[in-house]
């Protein structure tokens, strides 16, 4: 204590006995005006005790003056030279003039001197303060302040914890020597006394604090360094990351379009349902990813802007062709390209099943013509008429008017072969080049076969004149077989042919043609039993008249056993097609429930899409409650949407039970799974938006103070103004709310007063003015002001942000007043990262007097925020 009152009194004057040197008053007096630089009045100059009294008084009064309560310590008690009151008396001045104007962190003295030495020592190995007595016993803790301080004085690594009489002495002599702080204390003492005097510890260490003060300015400018650039660099990464998702996600885009785009259909149903199944998984897998990164790079493309704006920096533009708008366009492109696709892979399984069912068809009645025309051309082709009896060439003729009659009946068939190849041409079949050479050679038999049949029936007329009439019940039973066995051909083709039906109505349409069918069968079976009661009078006849029946009958290949084979062939398929459209009624049934179910869910989760739309609406424009509760209220609202997917999954498993069924229309419903998709998707995206312009709006809140009050009445004010409905106002709107606020002269309310009231420059400077405030609010021209840039714009006056003014003042302080910085001074002032990163970025300084390796702080701090050199 007593170097440290010794220290700055002038020459010859010392303080050899505390006890004894202060009771005249003069050397305190002296003391006080030395340690507070002011001046005292002048003391007495007599030698009896009123004029001790007195001089004591006045440096007490001065003490008083200054706040310092000296709690039982009067001018008598100096004066007789009571010690314990001299002693108090000094600590109370060393309290008050050398340690209490210490603060760190708005801590009293003694803990903030204590919070600045643990901060100080806290690198260096073997030291732990916590106290002032027992931490600094050893004399590491005063050597690692000194050396933290400057470094050349001591070399830390050679110190020695076992040697603590030589640390301290070491402390002593370099902190007078070098840092002009006289020696206090005694290193034996220190090292000999259980617990060393706190006071005078306390004293000894607060000459270091004063003694570095210097550099305790050099580390607020680091620290404010060190904030400035962890902001950059965070912008920096997020930038990064917007650049690096916008990549990825267009990138996926582009490669995902000419899959789209490729048209280029498939020859069987098989490859085109697994078209469509590819496209089902993408729909289902591959692309709600890439929705959630969409709306996440929004998200985070609007997060990054607000804390730009905050930070003071320039807005973020995103590398060419990046911007969230190119996205939106790029997107808007791909689910183009996505609608026109699945619509035309419908279409084309559609065109396939009906050539499917047109080929089979086609197969079918080629076989049915094909068996039938089988040896008609050698047939036609004989000559038996030439050798034949009359009663036999008139059964030729007679056999031949049959044929044709047969003939004429099938000609309905090979028009709808021909009718089939057509429409399988037109519509594109694979396979269309053997349906034309099988259909082109069907037509060319058909044509030969009507040429051999005219030739034939002339040579048979030309003869028949030498020839009677043959029997007329055989001809009688010919002609009426021959119809009978075509209509029984057409009716055994009818019910085998095939059906493809889409509805309910469609399959009862059959149904009901097939019971008209039905219906015909008893009328039919009335001609079999009268063609069969002509075969039966011929039979009566030559048994009656004794004729004896050789061969068959000669005017048809058909016998009776013939027409009563088809017949029971007829009757045995009427059971088999009724069991067939039995069962396609219950395939159509099972639909119609498919239909149902689809359409009982899709009528509940269209609307309720549509009403969390709009509550998420109402949400987000109420300024009832506080953004906490807003954003709480978002939250509920997410976490219900999110627990809501399952339902949309329930719908997309019937809706793929509906495409694998190859249902193409719902008449229960007017949403389709892609309105559903679409609207879910709008859902996520709109919850997701208004969630982030919430959390950016507590975040200009928080960062520019504003209080919820203030924020209520932004809201208010917006709300009133929002005519649309929307969360945007238009220009015109805008102006109109920022008059009502203040904001803004009411240009349009003086126009027409400009001459009279000489009010031309209020309203040019208005306009002129208001187009400032709309390149704030709306710096891409959209055309509207959204709720977070009209916050933005009411607040910024007031941000309190870091300017490049300051973060240059504050390297200036690091640089001792240069205008250029080491890497030296970097490294030492800054933690590792931050000083790296400065140096990476800093250009070479090339001003006058410039050290090697200078640097330019001030062109980097106005880069830090998109300012030129200042």
């Amino acid at each position: 204590m007593k170097g440290h009152l010794l220290k700055g009194f002038p020459t010859g004057t010392q303080i050899e006995n505390i006890e004894e040197d202060f009771r005249n008053g003069l050397k305190l007096m002296l003391l006080l005006e030395v340690i507070s630089g002011e001046r005292l009045p002048k003391p007495d100059k007599g030698k009896m005790r009123f004029h001790k009294i007195a001089n004591v008084n006045k440096a007490l009064d001065y003490i008083s003056s200054k706040g310092v309560k000296l709690v039982s310590i009067g001018a008598e008690e100096i004066v007789d030279g009571n010690v314990k009151m001299t002693l108090g008396m000094i600590w109370t001045i060393i309290l008050r003039f050398a340690i209490q104007d210490i603060s760190v962190e708005e801590t009293s003295a003694k803990e903030g001197l204590l919070l600045w030495c643990q901060r100080k020592t806290a690198p260096y190995r073997n030291v732990n303060v916590q106290n002032f007595h027992i931490s600094w016993k050893d004399g590491l803790a005063l050597c690692a302040l000194i050396h933290r301080h400057r470094p050349d004085l001591i070399d830390y690594s050679k110190l020695r914890k076992d040697d603590p009489i030589g640390n301290l002495n070491t402390a002593f002599e370099v902190a007078e020597k070098y840092l002009d702080i006289p020696k206090m204390l005694d290193a034996e003492d220190i090292v000999n006394t259980p617990k060393p005097d706190e006071k005078a510890i306390m004293t000894y260490v607060s000459c270091f604090y004063h003694a570095f003060a210097g550099a305790e300015q050099a580390e607020t400018a680091a620290n404010r360094i060190c904030k400035v650039l962890a902001v950059n660099q965070e912008n920096e990464r997020l930038m990064e990351e917007y650049e690096k998702l916008a990549s990825e996600l267009l990138e996926w885009i582009r490669r995902t379009i000419p899959w789209l785009e490729n048209r280029v259909a498939e020859q069987t149903m098989r490859a085109m349902q697994q078209k469509l199944e590819d496209f089902r998984d993408y729909r289902r897998v591959h692309k709600p990813p890439r929705v959630q990164e969409k709306c996440q790079l929004e998200i985070n493309f609007n997060t990054l802007q607000t804390k730009l704006r905050l930070s003071n920096r320039p807005a973020f533009m995103p590398s060419e062709g990046k911007m969230v708008s190119d996205i939106a366009n790029a997107w808007k492109g791909l689910e183009q390209v996505e609608k026109g696709y699945e619509e035309w892979l419908l279409t084309e399984i559609r065109r396939l099943e009906r050539l499917d069912h047109l080929a089979e068809k086609f197969k079918q009645k080629c076989g049915l013509h094909e068996s039938w025309t089988t040896g008609k051309e050698h047939l036609l082709s004989q000559k038996d008429y030439e050798t034949a009896s009359l009663m036999e060439i008139r059964a030729l003729m007679r056999k031949h008017e049959a044929f044709e009659s047969d003939l004429a009946a099938h000609q309905d068939r090979v028009e709808q072969i021909a009718a089939i190849a057509q429409e399988l041409n037109e519509l594109d079949y694979h396979d269309a080049a053997s349906v034309n050479t099988r259909c082109q050679g069907i037509c060319d038999q058909w044509d030969n076969l009507g040429t051999l049949t005219q030739k034939r029936r002339d040579a048979l007329e030309r003869v028949e004149k030498l020839w009677e009439t043959i029997d007329q019940l055989y001809l009688e039973f010919a002609k009426r077989a021959a119809p009978f066995n075509n209509w029984m051909d057409g009716a055994m083709e009818d019910l085998q042919d095939m059906f493809i039906v889409h509805s309910i109505e469609e399959i009862q349409s059959l149904i009901t043609a097939h019971d008209q069918f039905k219906a015909t069968l008893p009328e039919a079976d009335k001609e079999r039993i009268a063609i069969m009661g002509i075969q039966n009078e011929i039979t009566k006849i030559a048994q009656t008249y004794g004729i004896k029946l050789v061969g068959v009958n000669p005017y048809t290949v058909l016998s009776p056993q013939d027409i009563t084979n088809k017949w029971e062939a007829v009757k045995q398929l009427v059971p088999l097609r009724d069991q067939m459209l039995q069962e396609e009624v219950a395939r159509q049934q099972a639909n119609e429930r498919l239909r149902r179910s689809f359409a009982a869910q899709a009528n509940i989760i269209g609307p309720w899409i549509q009403t969390k739309m709009e509550e998420i609406g109402h949400v987000s424009v109420d300024i009832a409650g506080s953004l906490e509760e807003q954003m709480n209220n978002l939250k509920q609202y997410e976490q219900n949407i999110i627990n809501y997917k399952s339902n949309i999954d329930k719908l997309e498993g019937d809706h793929q039970l509906i495409q694998e069924a190859l249902i193409f229309d719902n008449k229960h419903t007017n949403y389709t799974m892609e309105h559903i998709r679409v609207g879910w998707e709008q859902l996520l995206t709109t919850i997701a938006r208004t969630i982030n312009e919430v959390e950016n709006q507590i975040l200009t809140r928080d960062a520019k103070g504003i209080s919820q009050e203030q924020l209520n009445e932004f809201r208010a004010s917006f709300n009133h103004f929002d005519r649309k409905r929307n969360g945007m106002m238009d220009p015109d709107d805008f102006r109109a709310c920022l008059i009502s606020m203040g904001a803004l002269l009411d240009t349009n309310k003086h126009k027409n007063k400009c001459d009279i009231l000489n009010l031309t420059g209020w309203f040019c400077q208005g306009e002129v003015e208001f187009a400032r405030i709309m390149t704030l609010v709306d710096p891409n021209n959209t055309g509207v002001v959204t709720f977070q840039a009209f916050i933005d714009f009411m607040t910024r006056e007031t941000a309190e942000t870091d300017t490049a003014e300051q973060v240059m003042a504050s390297f200036k302080i690091l640089a001792s007043d240069k205008p250029y910085i080491t890497m030296e001074e970097l490294r030492r002032e800054l933690p590792p990262e931050q000083a790296e990163y400065c140096i990476s970025r800093m250009t070479k300084y090339v001003g006058p007097e410039a050290a090697p390796g200078a640097l330019d702080y001030i062109s980097f701090s106005s880069a830090l925020y998109g300012e030129s050199d200042l």
